[in-house]
């Protein structure tokens, strides 16, 4: 089974046209005065987004340190507890103003994390629409950069962080979107794309646009390698990718279970194919563990390969019988 896209395979139609050569219309003059505006802003803003990150992480580091010095005085109880061999009402009083004070501690800090975790999400949001909005064409980067980034792109996905009773949000982890949900320009998502010979293939894509009469979508092949390749396609033809990772210790409902049917980025390509989930996660930082469907092998599957959360999708097909 075929790993990397061809040329006139799931990347596209093959006839090497960037995404920039199939606009027939010329880009609109741009007032270079209001360009240096909206820059200077964009720049201010991200001055002070990370201001207040650097007073945020400042302030988890003094909230954790209060934190530790309780969490000290509970051991230091426990272990008189056991030096004595009774429980009194003292300690137990003792106990459970040091447990309350705990709790409040950790909420704090969680609330904190949660704050800087926001500012950070500001920042990138506030990059991506500068890329977007750029009148430059984008830079065709080579296979070994684009892994790299694809990479990096899942190790900073950042993680949901639930309150106390909270539900994790659609898009976090294995939870799908929304049906009315609208990837934005720019996200990225998988997409399920028709080449020359009527093979179809799941893609990773990025949304251009959507157009809301004819509720389709306008996406581009990641694979810059092969030359940008822009896809009109239905919504049920799109599956966004997940915008948050699941916390395992927190959120394990947030997951795919063992054995689930999904599709998975195959490593170091940008195609999607059908596999089992082998093991889920188990902290915070690991990926997946799938078995990819593969005749090659006499049981049918891959051995383990290790895929991102951020690149494991629902499997929008029916299990091969």
């Amino acid at each position: 089974m075929g790993r990397t896209k061809l040329s006139s395979g799931s990347g596209g139609s093959g006839s090497g046209k960037s995404a920039a050569s199939l606009d027939t219309h010329s880009p609109a003059p741009t007032d270079g005065n209001t360009t240096s505006s909206t820059t200077a802003v964009a720049e201010a803003k991200i001055k002070d987004l990370l201001k207040e990150l650097y007073t945020l992480i400042h302030q988890v580091q003094d909230e954790r340190a209060r934190g530790e010095h309780n969490l000290s005085n509970i051991s230091k109880t426990h272990e008189r507890m056991q030096q004595e061999q009774r429980i009194t009402p003292y300690y137990k009083n003792k106990l459970r103003g040091l447990y309350n004070t705990a709790m409040q501690d950790a909420e704090a800090e969680a609330e904190l994390l949660r704050k800087a975790l926001d500012k950070i999400t500001e920042v990138k949001a506030i990059r991506e629409n500068r890329r977007l909005d750029s009148d430059r064409p984008k830079p065709i980067m080579r296979r070994g950069v684009l892994m790299s980034m694809l990479q990096q792109n899942a190790v900073t996905l950042p993680l949901w962080v639930s309150k106390p009773g909270e539900r994790p949000p659609p898009l976090c982890g294995a939870v799908a979107a929304d049906n009315n949900y609208v990837a934005k320009p720019g996200d990225k998502v998988a997409a399920r794309v028709q080449s020359l010979d009527g093979e179809e293939n799941w893609i990773l894509a990025e949304v251009v646009t959507f157009n809301t009469s004819t509720n389709k979508y306008e996406v581009d092949d990641i694979d810059a390698e092969e030359g940008k390749e822009r896809h009109t396609l239905s919504k049920r033809r799109v599956v966004p990718l997940p915008i948050w990772k699941a916390n395992p210790e927190t959120d394990p409902e947030a997951l795919f279970s063992k054995e689930s049917l999904v599709l998975a980025l195959y490593p170091q390509t940008t195609c999607f194919y059908r596999a089992l989930i082998h093991e889920p996660p188990k902290k915070p930082q690991d990926d997946y563990s799938v078995l990819f469907e593969d005749t090659s092998y006499p049981s049918g599957y891959s051995p383990p390969l290790m895929v991102a959360q951020r690149y494991v999708i629902m499997c929008k097909e029916d299990k091969k019988k």
